[in-house]
Parts: C-alpha cells; sequence; structure tokens
C-alpha cells in the first residue's frame, strides 16, 4: 500500500482521467524497426478515421499489420468502454526493437549460414478527442 500512495501522490505524474484512452500492443511482428517507424510517423497525432484512410492506402509492407492493430483498438475502445470511434485519436504511437529470430541456411558441405529475422514491438494508444474540440469541429 505505501507503493501506490508514492504513486498517487507524485506530482510528476500526470492525471488521465480527464480523456479516456485505449493502449495496444503487437509484439514480435516480423517487420524491422526503421520500416514500421515509416508507417507510424506518418498517422501519429491524426483521427481515427483519417488513420484507417492512409492506412489503406499506403503500398508499404507494414501498413496492414499497423491497421489491423488500430481498427482493434479502436473496437475494443467501443466495446469495452463505450466510446465513439469517429471521436477518437492517435495520441501516442511507438516503435521499439523486439528480439530476433534466427535461423541456419545449410550450405553445401556440411556449413550453415545464419539467417536473422528481426521484429518488432509497436505500441499505439488512442484517446477520446476533448470536448472542446469536438464541439468546434461540427460547426
Amino acid at each position: 500500500m505505501k507503493n501506490f500512495k508514492k504513486l498517487a501522490d507524485n506530482p510528476m505524474k500526470k492525471n488521465s482521467s480527464s480523456s479516456k484512452g485505449v493502449q495496444v500492443l503487437a509484439q514480435h511482428i516480423g517487420i524491422s524497426v526503421s520500416k514500421a517507424r515509416r508507417v507510424i510517423d506518418q498517422i501519429r497525432g491524426r483521427s481515427y478515421e483519417e488513420t484507417i484512410m492512409i492506412l489503406s492506402f499506403m503500398p508499404y509492407q507494414a501498413s496492414y499489420p499497423i491497421f489491423k492493430l488500430v481498427y482493434s483498438a479502436a473496437k475494443n475502445a467501443n466495446h469495452n468502454m463505450g466510446l465513439n470511434e469517429a471521436d477518437l485519436f492517435i495520441s501516442k504511437a511507438e516503435v521499439n526493437r523486439s528480439t530476433i529470430r534466427k535461423k541456419a541456411r545449410f550450405r553445401a558441405q556440411g556449413h550453415s549460414y545464419p539467417i536473422k529475422r528481426s521484429t518488432c514491438l509497436i505500441k499505439v494508444v488512442l484517446k477520446e478527442k476533448p470536448k472542446s474540440l469536438l464541439n468546434q469541429s461540427k460547426i
């Protein structure tokens, strides 16, 4: 209980109760980090509907797993928290390096060469737009 109280009284920790949000995490996605970051940088800070449209028309291979992740996060926000999908936006999106899958490529005369396949970890946070922004956009 003492540790919980320290976290609650910490002035540096921001209180996120003003805006609801959903956080999703995809681990061990078979894409290199640089290729996934190229797609994530395009959608960071955009609305959910705009993000889905951008990801569906992007020619990159990394856009499909990110599309599935954002779509799943929005459906979870709608089902579990009762949030409207049209009011959501990507508040945080990051890509980090994950484990490296190692395989062996067998060659002539009993030799083998390593094959290293990098994977990434994708984290997306969807939050509801503040009420002041919602009222301005409907006018």
